[in-house]
């Protein structure tokens, strides 16, 4: 295995975990994998790097299946709904993809079949009989998610059958303690099937060495891979007795589908080929995912860390034709007040309702800000109101504002000349490129929250600094003071927009405009100031609004909070 290259790459290829297509998407969603992904690549563009942002909706499984039965719609229409929210919620925080695509077509079944037919061709890939749970009253075998039970492991009780949600750890269905059908409720059998299994031992060794490549992987991604390594890998079944999902590409095996999580990271390939395809460069899609000089970034929440970290690898390198992930960047998750988001209870931030009475930013710096980098974190309306007034509005907004007034009031709204600097003054211009190398280093470390902790404390330098300059007092008996001060503070105002344009993008822009600056373009991240002596500004707005009470309460009861 070649180890991988730590100097810059020639290109990024980013991914954000693909939305499952059976609900819609709601803040933990966001926190976990979403909103980190659009910051990297925002910032990788903005820092004068190649990045294509890649993502879509999964829309294979059993889930799908149980869902419609559930609200009694066709599958077609579930998914269909599912990816109208997604693209909507996306759209709503500025979270832009290169292409948003969809697991459910003709082009991912040839790449996911293609992906299939080489292990099997290899001998990756087993036939194997195997016992399965099988519903007498469905008359039908039922797949992991179609039954729910005690896991085998932590004895927590309603536990499907892939996967534990308490423990983390891969159910063995048929071990499940009193397993139920989750379509009718009755107690399956166990019955003789065949299935096709991907050898995960034959690659045991191979995806040691590519954790033991990675250390500046996540101590989440580590620990767990190393784990599940230190247990030994296993075969695991990559079929399934389904009528909805990629049809097994053989010979008399009808009612036979891959499993979800076996065509669904292969999803990242397809979709890219497709954007590569719409670009009129179908054969661009190679750069990124076969050739050496490209960076692979996945964007998980920890749950999908079995996925990423061993089973997708291993798929990779039975194939043979691809780069392995360069980094596998897993959020812990994002609770509602210390419980768990639960879709079925409907107990979760919905994005698209909280886009009906609020503007995207105030969530994008609240979830960054409590970001689940290293542990669990959680929302509350309450803490969401008061980071927003207190740290938003009143610290980076009202900087922003008050400097902007200056110049609208004292010099005729110019940028005012700087004729001479205090101490003072050029400490704050050399905190302006202190600041940026030291957020730039986070940002490339993936250390989102850390990154704009360090922003807000630029922010806050601002406004020390104004407080000792006190332009509104010098205006008056030192007007080249005056000037000095207002300028300098102008000066971190631009570096601000600069910076906050991963975290904030709509501010940003608008911000942009009230300087009388053009929009941000790839590497002005590095770009020195525009605002010369006597450049023109616009009118100053407020950026970020303060959230009254009665705006927040009645978000907070819905929940329980």
């Amino acid at each position: 295995m070649t180890e991988p290259s730590h100097s810059d790459p020639a290109r990024y290829l980013v991914t954000a975990a693909l939305p499952y297509g059976n609900g819609p998407i709601h803040i933990g969603h966001i926190a976990g994998a979403y909103l980190p992904a659009d910051i990297c690549v925002r910032y990788l563009r903005l820092s004068g790097r190649d990045a294509a942002f890649i993502c879509g909706s999964d829309e294979n499984g059993v889930a799908i299946t149980i869902k419609a039965k559930q609200q009694g719609i066709s599958n077609q229409e579930l998914i269909d709904n599912s990816y109208g929210d997604a693209v909507k919620a996306f759209d709503g925080l500025g979270i832009k993809f290169d292409i948003y695509g969809r697991t459910r077509t003709e082009k991912h079944n040839q790449v996911a079949q293609e992906f299939f037919l080489r292990h099997h061709e290899q001998g990756y890939v087993q036939k194997r009989s195997t016992e399965q749970l099988y519903c007498p009253a469905c008359d039908m075998f039922l797949p992991d998610r179609y039954v729910e039970g005690t896991c085998h492991h932590c004895q927590t009780p309603g536990a499907k059958g892939d996967q534990c949600e308490s423990c983390g750890k891969m159910i063995d269905a048929t071990k499940l303690v009193e397993p139920r059908c989750a379509l009718c409720g009755g107690t399956p059998e166990v019955k003789g099937t065949d299935h096709w299994f991907l050898r995960l031992d034959s690659f045991e060794k191979d995806i040691q060495a590519y954790i033991n490549a990675h250390p500046h992987f996540r101590d989440n991604v580590k620990r767990f891979s190393n784990n599940l390594l230190k247990q030994g890998l296993i075969a695991r079944s990559i079929t399934r007795d389904l009528d909805w999902g990629v049809p097994l590409p053989l010979e008399g095996v009808a009612g036979k589908v891959l499993y979800v999580w076996f065509d669904a990271p292969i999803g990242y390939i397809t979709f890219t080929q497709e954007w590569a395809a719409a670009k009129g460069k179908p054969a661009l899609w190679k750069q990124y995912w076969q050739e050496p000089d490209s960076r692979i970034l996945h964007f998980i929440g920890k749950d999908n860390i079995v996925f990423h970290a061993i089973i997708w690898p291993a798929i990779l390198m039975g194939h043979g034709d691809y780069q392995l992930p360069y980094d596998i960047v897993a959020n812990e998750f994002l609770n509602i007040k210390g419980a768990k988001a639960s879709t079925s209870r409907n107990y979760a931030v919905w994005v698209n309702d909280y886009l009906e009475h609020f503007s995207p930013d105030p969530l994008r710096y609240y979830l960054s800000a409590i970001a689940p980098e290293g542990s669990d974190s959680n929302f509350t309306w309450e803490d969401f109101q008061l980071r927003n007034n207190s740290e938003l509005a009143d610290t980076l907004g009202n900087f922003i504002q008050r400097n902007l007034v200056f110049a609208q009031k004292y010099f005729e709204g110019t940028v005012p000349e700087a004729r001479e600097l205090s101490t003072r003054a050029k400490a704050m211009l050399a905190e302006i490129t202190t600041a940026r190398v030291e957020i730039a280093a986070l940002l490339d470390a993936h250390k989102y929250k850390a990154a704009l902790e360090r922003l807000m404390r630029f922010a806050q330098g601002g406004n020390q600094f104004l407080e000792n300059e006190k332009p509104w007092t010098t205006r008056k008996t030192d007007l080249d003071r005056c000037a000095m001060a207002v300028h300098i503070g102008l000066r971190v105002v631009e570096a601000l927009g600069v910076f906050m344009s991963p975290f904030l993008p709509f501010a940003a822009d608008k911000l942009r405009l009230m300087l009388n600056l053009p929009a941000l373009a790839a590497g002005d991240w590095h770009q020195e100031s525009l605002l010369v002596a006597g450049h023109a500004i616009g009118n100053p707005e407020i950026l970020f609004r303060k959230f009254e009470d009665d705006e927040i309460q009645p978000h907070a009861e819905q929940l329980g909070l």
